[in-house]
């Protein structure tokens, strides 16, 4: 079943695009404000806040929630279910798929995702067959690692990888762990910290603004 997207047009019309996926429990109403941060003189942005499925969680006593896929531990490595992780992904590629039908250039659309969006967002970006603008995340983790299959296509994907240093539920150390992975697999990461827990800061605003601005240029 398609996703249920919150969709944000600019005044004028859409050059660019930026599919933000939420965190577990959340919804895409989350990151709407980041509208009204994020503009660019050289791109109007359509955002694409899409909302998640609603699943059972086994670590919340099996509780139905938004969520991207079921997380069975929350031990330091965690104990996804990948099927249901890569089945989000590719919903994100069929709205990717959508976007370039409607005229906007892959190269020009960004993925972000916060803590389980991010999770999903590293695999659906790094697998899309088409090179895209960049990818960020954001308090997350990478939890298809061990076993994705990278797209040749976003072999160079700029990634931008923010993470707060007092985050309690998805500690700093995935962060940096996804740091390490990906730099050995040669792809062109920024890393940024900030004294938060798992959360979104207006200095971490900034920067992500600055970052796009660079891939929007």
């Amino acid at each position: 079943m398609p996703l249920n997207v919150i969709k944000h047009e600019p005044s004028q019309t859409a050059d660019a695009v930026i599919i933000w996926l939420h965190g577990l429990g959340a919804s895409g109403n989350d990151f709407v404000p980041m509208t009204e941060h994020l503009r660019f003189d050289s791109a109007n942005i359509r955002f694409l806040f899409p909302n998640a499925p609603q699943l059972p969680v086994t670590i919340n006593q099996g509780m139905v929630m938004p969520a991207w896929y079921d997380i069975t531990d929350i031990s330091i490595d965690r104990t996804i279910d990948s099927k249901q992780l890569r089945q989000s992904a590719a919903e994100v590629h069929a709205l990717i798929d959508e976007q370039i039908d409607k005229g906007i250039d892959s190269q020009r659309i960004i993925i972000a995702g916060f803590s389980q969006g991010g999770a999903v967002g590293y695999e659906a970006a790094l697998t899309y067959p088409k090179a895209l603008g960049g990818l960020m995340a954001h308090s997350t983790y990478f939890a298809t690692a061990l076993d994705i299959e990278p797209a040749k296509a976003n072999a160079e994907l700029p990634l931008l990888i923010q993470h707060g240093t007092q985050d309690p539920v998805v500690p700093e150390s995935l962060g940096r762990k996804a740091v390490d992975e990906l730099t050995q697999r040669g792809y062109p990461v920024t890393y940024q910290t900030y004294p938060m827990p798992h959360s979104l800061c207006l200095e971490q605003v900034e920067d992500m603004k600055r970052w796009l601005a660079d891939r929007f240029a």
